[in-house]
C-alpha cells in the first residue's frame, strides 16, 4: 500500500530532474568499447590456447562486450540527473547504489569545469563542486554540454556572491 501511495511523489521528484546531454551516452559507449577490448582478449585467448578456436569461448565474451558497449552506458546515462535551484544543486546517480546529493551553495568552496579528451571531442564537460567538510567534499556532475556547465558555474558563483553580500 505504501508503494502505491509513494509512486506519484517519486514521479514528481523524477520529473523535476534534468537529464544529462545525450552525447554523454555516446562517450560512455566509447569508454565501454575501450574497456571491452581487454575483456575480450582475456576471455578468448585462454580458450583459444587450450582448446583452439571455439564458439564456446567467443560467445560469452561477445555478450559481455555487447553489454559493456550498449546496455550499461544507456542505463548509467538514464540513472543520472540534476536539478539546479536558487540555493542548491541536487545530483542523482546510481543504478544498484542510488545516491541523491544536495549541495547548498553556502557550503561551496570552489567550482571546476573539466574536460577530458573524449568530452572535448563531444563538447561536453564535468562540473565539480567542492564543498566545506570532509564527507562528500566534492560532487561531480559529468555529461553536461560545455556551455551549460559554464553557465551553471556562473549561476552558482553569482548565488554565492549574492549570499555573502
Amino acid at each position: 500500500m505504501n508503494q502505491i501511495a509513494d509512486a506519484p511523489a517519486d514521479r514528481e521528484v523524477a520529473a523535476e530532474l534534468s537529464q544529462l546531454d545525450p552525447r554523454y551516452r555516446t562517450v560512455l559507449r566509447i569508454v565501454g568499447l575501450i574497456w571491452s577490448i581487454p575483456v575480450l582478449i582475456a576471455a578468448t585467448v585462454p580458450g583459444i590456447a587450450i582448446a583452439g578456436w571455439s564458439l564456446y569461448a567467443a560467445v560469452p565474451a561477445l555478450v559481455l562486450v555487447a553489454l559493456l558497449i550498449f546496455r550499461f552506458p544507456s542505463r548509467r546515462w538514464a540513472a543520472r540527473g540534476y536539478a539546479l535551484s536558487d540555493d542548491r544543486l541536487r545530483v542523482v546517480r546510481g543504478i544498484l547504489f542510488h545516491s541523491d546529493t544536495i549541495v547548498p551553495f553556502g557550503r561551496v568552496q570552489h567550482i571546476d569545469v573539466d574536460q577530458g579528451p573524449l568530452e572535448r571531442a563531444y563538447d561536453l564537460a564535468t562540473l565539480t563542486v567542492h564543498t566545506a567538510g570532509t564527507h562528500n567534499a566534492s560532487v561531480q556532475l559529468p555529461g553536461l554540454a560545455h556551455e551549460d556547465a559554464l553557465a551553471m558555474r556562473e549561476t552558482i558563483r553569482a548565488a554565492i556572491e549574492r549570499d555573502t553580500l
